[in-house]
């Protein structure tokens, strides 16, 4: 075992019940998850689905960035995830998942037809946010700068042109998504191209949220904060590390834009908590109050890092850790925020971990951490969502997001913290 996990166990000793599934879960991604290619990039599973999601492999390797401050070989590995990463935002900017080669592997085959390349074409925000958040939270947190080839540059392109085109979904975009599917929620209204917004205020439109589900509305307003925070780190990449006043001019402009939409168009009043912040709008003066348990959520927007007004996101946080939220569930097992995308009743672990990670107080993340290693239905690894009155009952029995989740909240529990910013 290595000395960062080494040096964690000693830290924990008091703690074995926990320790154990933070043993377990640690383990679970790179041993079971990563594959070094020929190249020298690395494709990342999810876990249970054969694809490399861009969302998750990011998210799945942000708890070893500890281990990569002294671990070179995991640091290249972190780094060969993001170089994997951005050679398929040039191969498609559009989508979330995609395959280890070009072998025509998808979830369904859709409309328009997908490249080989791409097991999905949700096109989601976060898909395009998560690889630059991982390509500088290594680079700031351990100085590693192998990531950033030309692929990344070009990728960053691809970025800039996807979201410039999507605050003008209406006029601009030629992205579609139709799937003949048994759930409205895998596909999009209007023969593929979703639910109408107000062009030109700012936000940036997207297809899906980051649970694979359809937007109800188009502009998603966690995944915009997100873009935000995105946005300020190539700013800082390019003043600092690139030299490139260019980009960090174009960076700035786009996060300033983003930002000052958020806080004009983001937010609406309840009778509840007061003025918070909603999970979507439309532009048009509708919107969709609730969260989600996949980030980026509304519960996770100071742990992205975005700029919040302070009183609305603590009206929010309020909001949607009650029963104002239709996917807030208690039960005997556990309390806390699920998804659309699973059954009623289900809580997701990792929006506990979320719940943990953005808390103030060290006796609520120990209450979660233990909640969540008691409710593993005794397989002793994370799940996606469980039932709140029964964790035998839950659904994907391996789910490396999950389990990373769990080991960063322990790691923030016993005091390690990334820099974020």
């Amino acid at each position: 075992m290595d000395n960062f996990f080494n040096q964690v166990r000693q830290q924990a000793e008091g703690l074995p019940e926990l320790l154990e599934v933070f043993t377990n879960c640690y383990n679970n991604t790179l041993d079971t998850t990563m594959k070094k290619m020929e190249d020298g990039s690395v494709h990342v599973i999810t876990g249970d689905i054969p694809a490399m999601w861009l969302r998750d492999s990011a998210a799945q390797l942000r708890p070893y960035i500890f281990r990569a401050k002294e671990d070179g070989e995991i640091r290249e590995l972190i780094a060969g995830v993001v170089r994997r990463q951005f050679q398929y935002i040039c191969i498609d900017e559009y989508a979330n998942a995609f395959n280890e080669g070009p072998n025509g592997a998808c979830w369904e085959k859709d409309d328009p037809d997908q490249n080989p390349w791409v097991w999905e074409r949700k096109y989601e925000i976060d898909s395009l946010c998560y690889p630059v958040q991982l390509a500088y939270l290594l680079w700031k947190n351990t100085g590693c700068v192998s990531q950033f080839d030309e692929n990344f540059h070009k990728g960053v392109e691809h970025i800039f042109r996807v979201f410039r085109t999507e605050q003008f979904h209406e006029e601009k975009s030629e992205y579609r998504f139709r799937r003949k599917a048994k759930l409205f929620r895998d596909t999009l209204s209007r023969d593929g191209k979703g639910a109408l917004v107000k062009s030109g205020i700012g936000l940036i439109w997207s297809g899906f949220r980051p649970s694979d589900d359809a937007c109800t509305y188009g502009y998603l307003i966690p995944s915009n904060m997100f873009a935000v925070v995105a946005m300020g780190y190539l700013e800082k990449l390019a003043k600092e590390l690139f030299q490139d006043k260019k980009l960090e001019e174009e960076a700035r402009a786009l996060k300033e834009q983003v930002h000052e939409a958020i806080e004009k168009e983001g937010k609406t009043y309840t009778e509840e908590c007061g003025m918070v912040y909603a999970y979507e709008t439309d532009g048009f003066g509708m919107y969709n109050l609730m969260d989600d348990a996949n980030v980026p959520s509304l519960l996770a927007m100071e742990y992205l890092g975005y700029p919040v007004d302070r009183e609305t996101a603590e009206n929010t946080r309020k909001y949607i850790l009650s029963d104002g939220n239709p996917y807030f569930y208690k039960g005997a097992k556990a309390a806390g925020i699920g998804s659309p995308h699973t059954p009623c009743s289900y809580i997701w672990h990792i929006a506990m971990a979320m719940q943990g990670l953005t808390s103030d107080s060290k006796e609520e993340k120990l209450a979660i951490l233990r909640k969540m290693a008691a409710t593993t239905g005794g397989k002793g690894v994370m799940h996606e969502g469980f039932h709140c009155e029964d964790d035998g009952k839950f659904t994907r029995e391996w789910f490396s997001w999950a389990n990373a989740m769990y080991v960063e909240l322990f790691l923030d529990y016993m005091g390690y913290r990334l820099d974020i910013v």
